[in-house]
């Protein structure tokens, strides 16, 4: 009997172990509240910094004379054979030389008289500095300052077309404008 109070208490003692050696629940701690962010907004591509745009005096200005005579703002006009007298379908060209020129004050030009090959070259230089100051004349007319234009005869001496035909020497027989101041 002893025995069995015995084994009865230690029956009890580890029950009442076991019991308090279980852990504590312990009490959840309730989440945080989740704060809800701002919404990003998502941007497709950056936006392109807009260049400032030049002006048409600007663009004309950052260009160099070279730049400028190959567009040929000013055209060239032709004359007949052994004439320098400005044809009808001159002028109108030479208007449009005067509107640029009257456009862009401070440009400068020079006047280039041409000849055909046909001729001594005392007489074509003579003839093509005829032309030069026909169309110098003629732009003077029309309000354009002559400070602002020199003329100069080449003769023969640059043709454009090498051809030994009429229509070649027609080419030849002409007025060009090169600007050479801005």
């Amino acid at each position: 009997m002893k025995r069995a109070l015995i084994l009865a208490l230690v029956c009890i003692v580890a029950v009442t172990f076991a019991t308090s050696c279980k852990p504590k629940v312990k009490p959840t701690p309730s989440a945080p509240q989740v704060k809800e962010q701002p919404k990003v907004e998502q941007v497709a591509s950056q936006p392109a910094v807009a260049k400032p745009s030049l002006s048409e005096e600007e663009v004309f200005l950052a260009k160099s004379l070279d730049q400028i005579n190959k567009e040929k703002p000013l055209a060239l006009i032709n004359f007949d054979y052994d004439k320098f007298d400005i044809r009808e379908d001159a002028k109108s060209t030479l208007e449009s030389n005067a509107a640029w020129l009257k456009k862009w004050r401070s440009a400068k030009i020079l006047v280039e008289g041409h000849c055909d090959e046909r001729g001594t070259e005392d007489y074509n230089l003579a003839l093509g500095e005829k032309r030069a100051k026909a169309a110098y004349e003629y732009l003077v007319g029309l309000g354009i300052p002559a400070e602002r234009m020199k003329t100069i005869s080449y003769g023969k001496s640059q043709p454009l077309d090498m051809g030994k035909e009429d229509s070649a020497f027609a080419k030849n027989r002409r007025d060009q404008f090169l600007i050479i101041e801005k």
